[in-house]
């Protein structure tokens, strides 16, 4: 296939684009089981065969290693590209349902048919990952695609409009490169759907400028995750599995812990395990964390700068390289910048609790989070946290690990988004669920047709 990549384009060239895209849907082509399945077969092997481009554009735009680069984007990109392929053929098969004694004779189903054309907004933080992830959700479901990937990621964006045209189908599948007034354009021209990865701020935008077009989206934004710490908890463990996902991609990543509950009588021991493990984990970083650019490190900086807690690791900081060591904040003021907002980076406030009533209280005083991880020995413990904390999704005893369940679906609630994806969850939501009664010619009974008699109408109430 040739490269059909479009840069930045004007309102106009935009527009054709899209007209030209939903031409080739309305033709057909993308709905047959062979077709998806050979575009899912491009996407594994644009992560296989790029897998060291990948790595490259990863390492330019986030500082982040080989290894880290495949882990955080080709491994989990994959698993969502082999999980659809082995399952696509039951997803796409028409779903029979039962019909109720007033509709025999007759059958029903449920059929499973193609939205038309979709946007995909991809973010920084993951550009591999997050905006692949998408995309095999919605060409496994039969549609045609605008990839938009972000801007802030500019040598992942390169790679992926100069790469992906030669691995999928070039006159269903474009991208386009370019900033906020780029993707609003886009989303001026009315979409089948649209799905967005992204900050709570831009997601409201994303949802005003779909609103004009009546364009259906799927928001996946984020929010203060917290985990919670009980007195029984594996502190050790614990604070590894935090310390792993906390820094990872320096903390720039939608599901990572925003902020650690403890109960107070071992907050001590547990911000110990938490000094070793991240020293531990960074110890060959010395410099510190690489932060994706100006804007994000001046906001982390300005995080540090306001707080009133103990800073009790880390707290050091390179503007000229943007570097910053994971730091540590031990009981901060509730309504200081780092408990308000999303930190998304390197930096994490440890707060203590005394019983389970008041951790719950604290969280759901909140807005609703994308995650939130409980450690504890005690079943009915967990349970009732994972019960009385609305959140887009739980885990127990770990962290983050369940956005990689395909089986699991993964979206938010509230503020941390709409809608859900992943596996099946992916498939159906961009898919349309079109509901089939059929019904036989005989019998017709003259009886539901009027004018109706009283002994009609009676019989219709019992019926009907």
């Amino acid at each position: 296939m040739t490269a059909n990549t479009t840069r930045a384009p004007a309102s106009a060239d935009l527009a054709d684009l899209v007209a030209t895209l939903r031409h080739h849907h309305a033709a057909g082509r993308t709905r047959s089981y062979e077709w998806r399945i050979r575009q899912l077969d491009g996407i594994a092997r644009f992560c296989e065969e790029r897998e060291d481009d990948i790595a490259s554009a990863l390492g330019a735009d986030l500082g982040r290693p080989p290894f880290d680069a495949w882990f955080g984007d080709i491994a989990s990109t994959m698993g969502e590209v082999n999980f659809a392929k082995r399952h696509l053929k039951r997803w796409m098969r028409p779903q029979r349902q039962r019909v109720p004694l007033t509709q025999l004779p007759g059958s029903a189903r449920v059929q499973y048919e193609p939205l038309g054309v979709v946007l995909v907004i991809g973010p920084w933080n993951y550009p591999i990952y997050l905006s692949l992830s998408p995309l095999v959700a919605a060409v496994a479901a039969g549609n045609c695609v605008v990839l938009k990937p972000s801007e802030l990621a500019p040598a992942t964006s390169r790679l992926l409009a100069d790469a992906l045209p030669h691995y999928l189908d070039p006159d269903a599948v474009r991208v386009v490169e370019g900033d906020g007034i780029v993707t609003q354009d886009l989303l001026s021209l009315g979409f089948d759907h649209a799905f967005f990865t992204g900050g709570t701020e831009i997601g409201r935008k994303i949802m005003t400028g779909a609103a004009a077009t009546l364009t259906p989206v799927t928001l996946e934004l984020g929010g203060k995750s917290p985990v919670i710490v009980t007195e029984d908890a594996d502190l050790a463990v614990a604070a590894r599995r935090i310390a792993w996902v906390k820094t990872m991609n320096s903390g720039q990543t939608c599901i990572a812990p925003d902020y650690v509950l403890v109960h107070e009588s071992v907050r001590d021991e547990l911000v110990v395990h938490l000094k070793t493990a991240i020293t531990d984990i960074v110890a060959d970083r010395p410099e510190g964390l690489r932060i994706v650019n100006d804007r994000q490190f001046a906001r982390l900086s300005g995080y540090l700068a306001a707080t009133k807690a103990d800073v009790v690791l880390g707290g050091v900081s390179d503007a000229d390289a943007l570097r910053m060591q994971p730091t540590i904040l031990v009981d901060p003021d509730p309504d200081e910048p780092a408990m308000t907002e999303e930190i998304f980076g390197p930096i994490l406030p440890v707060v203590s609790y005394d019983s389970i009533d008041n951790a719950i209280a604290f969280v759901n005083g909140r807005p609703k989070p994308l995650a939130m991880y409980v450690f504890s020995s005690t079943r009915a413990v967990t349970d009732r946290l994972v019960d009385a904390i609305p959140a887009g999704g739980a885990v127990v005893n770990h962290v983050a690990l369940h956005c990689l369940v395909p089986t699991l679906p993964f979206g938010g609630v509230g503020a941390s988004g709409m809608g859900a994806y992943h596996g099946e969850w992916g498939f159906q939501a961009l898919s349309h669920r079109k509901a089939v009664l059929v019904k036989t010619i005989r019998p017709d009974l003259k009886i539901v047709y009027p004018p109706y008699s009283d002994r009609a109408k009676a019989l219709m109430r019992k019926l009907f």
